[in-house]
């Protein structure tokens, strides 16, 4: 690892910082990784200082993306590509062994993050479908 650049480096700031947000991925309802936000490599306020420093402007409402969200467990991968090793080790799914996504699956992604004294805050869901190219 590389010593962090001064900008992206504050000595002061003891907490990673935003939520510790927890995320499932299912693949038509089968549950293929947890992967925490809080092993991201850069935390969410450095991503926006690197934006921002080498030109980007964000303005209040902007939504942010962070990459795809991984941790360092088999099942904490947070791609396909990444849970199948590109393609080498098929994920099994009550369907059979997949290396790649097919015509008709579904990929869910839900989030939450832990609250003050054991509560949780929900972030939701989003679904998407594959379906055949025209």
């Amino acid at each position: 690892d590389f010593p962090l650049l001064p900008y992206l480096d504050d000595a002061e700031d003891e907490e990673p910082g935003g939520f510790d947000i927890r995320i499932t991925v299912e693949i038509n309802g089968q549950v293929v990784a947890e992967p925490p936000f809080a092993s991201m490599y850069w935390t969410a306020a450095q991503q926006l200082a690197h934006m921002t420093v080498n030109g980007a402007s964000l303005r209040t409402g902007d939504l942010y993306g962070s990459g795809t969200v991984s941790g360092p467990e088999t099942h904490q991968r947070g791609s396909l590509l990444e849970l199948t090793w590109n393609g080498r080790d098929a994920l099994e799914l009550a369907e059979g062994k997949r290396t790649f996504l097919e015509d008709g699956d579904t990929v869910t992604l839900t989030a939450w993050a832990p609250g003050p004294h054991g509560t949780r805050v929900g972030l939701g869901d989003v679904t998407g479908r594959i379906v055949t190219a025209p």
